[in-house]
């Protein structure tokens, strides 16, 4: 029996169990069988497949992805917000590659690839789907493009990402688990656990192969978010919804559909609706921050400033500007909203705010 077949069995028969205190223990088990089929799947088909895959080359303070079915208006999105020229028809599969632009905005370089629209079962090796999802994993942001008139291509769209690794809008679960040599399995917990048992926790944790471990709960998580941290290769990305070519449509219909599809952005990229709003919604999701450089003796530069990652600290500015920043660093003195008075003084370890003055003193 082929992996595949496996697969589709214990999907099947997770179906068929009725979910009890009883069964969530082999449910558990099932779960974590079955995460790691589909892990086993996808590497297969990466290592096999052979053919030019999808490069590309980060730069800029941040990557953002546009994600959509083919034909939703992606490619005149990113014209719209981008320098980037992508190939805009009234057609399917316009974009056959990944088209990178740069949004220049509030002093960041924000770079947005539009890649090519996905189709259901693109996670399993569709179109290439693989290749194309993957370029997902490692975006700091995730534009979901949906067109007005098919928007439960929502649901096919959050399915794929899932099955490629991608946790869209969520964080990463705070659990701990350490191997042991010996000793069984321990579990310890700060908070109440409420979808999962011990022995659900084992079983899950059995199939694992791990016999020994100390498993600390900070979450009340779930059967597959406990699988997703034994997995320890799922990506955890911001996401925005559009709802693009609003133009076309009445009030009445957006209104309706918010009762589905909560908290979506509706957009025109065709004729430019909303696309400030988007501008400042993406760089506001990405976390970025302006840092303003003061060299000694000098007026800080107000003009160009530094942007940084939130919760960026001082030694991590020096890593960004220099290695010999961070090899001499001594101190460095921070006006703004992060200290409690100008000019003060402060270690590598301290986290900047946004619209800081930093004056970075190195060693002599």
């Amino acid at each position: 029996m082929g992996i595949e077949d496996k697969i589709k069995d214990i999907e099947e028969e997770i179906q068929r169990t009725p979910y009890n205190k009883a069964t969530s223990h082999h449910i558990g088990k099932l779960k974590a069988k079955l995460s790691r089929l589909k892990e086993e799947s996808l590497q297969r088909s990466s290592s096999g497949h052979k053919g030019q895959g999808f490069h590309m080359k980060k730069t800029g303070d941040a990557t953002v992805v546009l994600v959509g079915f083919p034909s939703v208006g992606k490619s005149t999105l990113l014209n719209e917000i981008t320098n980037a020229e992508s190939k805009v028809g009234a057609y399917q599969f316009t974009t056959l590659d990944i088209v990178p632009g740069v949004m220049e905005y509030k002093n960041a370089k924000i770079q947005v690839f539009d890649i090519p629209g996905i189709i259901t079962g693109a996670s399993s090796g569709k179109g290439r789907g693989k290749e194309i999802l993957s370029v997902a994993r490692t975006a700091d942001l995730i534009l979901i493009v949906l067109d007005t008139f098919n928007p439960q291509h929502l649901n096919v769209i959050l399915t794929e990402l899932r099955n490629i690794g991608i946790r869209p809008n969520e964080h990463p679960p705070d659990v701990t688990v350490n191997r042991k040599r010996i000793g069984g399995v321990k579990v310890s917990s700060t908070c109440p656990l409420t979808h999962l048992d011990e022995k659900t926790i084992r079983s899950i944790i059995n199939e694992y192969g791990m016999h020994n471990a100390d498993v600390l709960f900070r979450d009340d998580v779930t059967i597959d978010q406990f699988i997703d941290v034994l997995d320890g290769n799922k990506s955890y990305v911001p996401m925005l919804i559009l709802l693009n070519k609003v133009d076309l449509v009445d009030d009445d219909y957006i209104e309706e559909l918010k009762k589905y599809i909560p908290e979506f952005i509706p957009i025109s990229a065709d004729k430019k609706t909303n696309i400030d709003e988007l501008k400042d919604l993406i760089f506001d999701n990405l976390d970025l921050i302006r840092v303003y450089l003061k060299p000694q003796g000098r007026k800080a530069d107000m003009e160009d400033p530094l942007v940084i990652k939130k919760g960026s600290t001082v030694i991590d500015v020096c890593g960004k500007l220099h290695r010999e920043f961070v090899k001499n660093f001594r101190h460095a003195k921070i006006w703004g909203t992060s200290v409690k008075f100008p000019g003060q003084k402060v270690g590598p370890d301290h986290v900047l705010d946004d619209e800081d003055v930093l004056r970075i003193i190195l060693k002599k």
